[in-house]
């Protein structure tokens, strides 16, 4: 049964007044991970937009433990860890490894699919922003064809989106699944599962970036939505080889209304070169990708 809002654990462990953007989207999503985690929880995190959250020593707005690796370091630093633990004996912790889309679809590939591999007992999240956002926007393997970066600023971006998530679901984790900052109640009901599972398990997190995309900071939700109504981003899960469409997904994949692509591109300043040929073809992949998920849902 999803979790109501209502029932949402009421301690915080976030303080307010963190170092984050204006309409950030990524201290939505955190703070109701944590919610759902608790207070057993250690986290290892790279140079990114989630060490600003963190803040600089010897302050911070964090009440969970936290340790800074290096950029592509990420899944080894949470492999370090939960070995520690493990010889300490305090099984009873959460160790959850998380960075964004550069530290995980291009630098932290390695460390973190051995560690798949080996089913070391941890959580991972990929946060994805779409770009290198922390560092000034420049292009990543998670960026989508048609947006423009300070890597790609005459010229967008002409390659796809990696299917990282397809490469982890190679890896036969522990548990698999996509959330977003705009759906916290699905987002927390899948780290709650998560938590009470061993193994490797992997989530993906997408988090809407005014300063990088180009938006009102007002409108970090409503975009996470839109990515979610027009299939852009679909909620599901993977677990013991069960494949499940969630919240939203799942209401459009019943109902059938989901939205046109250009809805979500046109908020968006990244996609303004964009060509009428070029929103044509990613709609098509959106459709043929939905397509393949109806399918798996037996829907």
């Amino acid at each position: 049964m999803a979790t109501a809002l209502l029932d949402l654990p009421e301690k915080e462990y976030i303080l307010p007044g963190t170092r984050t953007c204006a309409g950030c989207g990524l201290p939505i999503a955190y703070r109701h991970m944590l919610k759902a985690l608790g207070p057993k929880t250690i986290v290892t995190l790279p140079a990114c937009c989630l060490t600003i959250l963190h803040g600089m020593y010897p302050k911070t707005p964090v009440l969970v433990n936290a340790v800074n690796n290096v950029f592509g370091g990420t899944a080894a630093s949470a492999s370090g860890l939960v070995a520690g633990l493990k010889a300490l004996g305090k099984d009873d912790y959460t160790v959850l490894a998380m960075a964004g889309d550069g530290g995980t679809f291009d630098m932290g590939i390695q460390a973190l699919s051995g560690a798949a591999e080996r089913q070391t007992n941890f959580i991972y999240v990929c946060y994805d922003n779409e770009a290198y956002m922390n560092t000034g926007v420049q292009r990543s393997s998670a960026t989508p064809a048609g947006a423009i970066t300070t890597t790609t600023p005459v010229h967008p971006k002409e390659q796809p989106k990696k299917d990282f998530i397809q490469i982890m679901e190679a890896h036969h984790p522990a548990y698999l699944a996509t959330t977003c900052s705009s759906y916290p109640l699905d987002l927390y009901d899948k780290f709650s599962k998560a938590r009470g599972i061993s193994g490797t398990r992997f989530i993906h997190l997408a988090i809407p970036c005014p300063a990088g995309w180009g938006y009102p900071t007002k409108d970090t939700v409503k975009i996470g939505r839109l990515a979610v109504e027009t299939g852009v981003v679909v909620l599901y899960e993977l677990e013991n080889g069960v494949f499940r469409l969630t919240g939203k997904s799942l209401n459009l994949a019943k109902t059938r209304r989901k939205r046109p692509v250009e809805d979500y591109l046109k908020t968006q300043a990244r996609f303004r070169k964009m060509t009428p040929e070029q929103i044509e073809a990613y709609q098509k992949a959106i459709d043929e990708r939905w397509e393949g998920f109806l399918n798996r849902a037996g829907l």
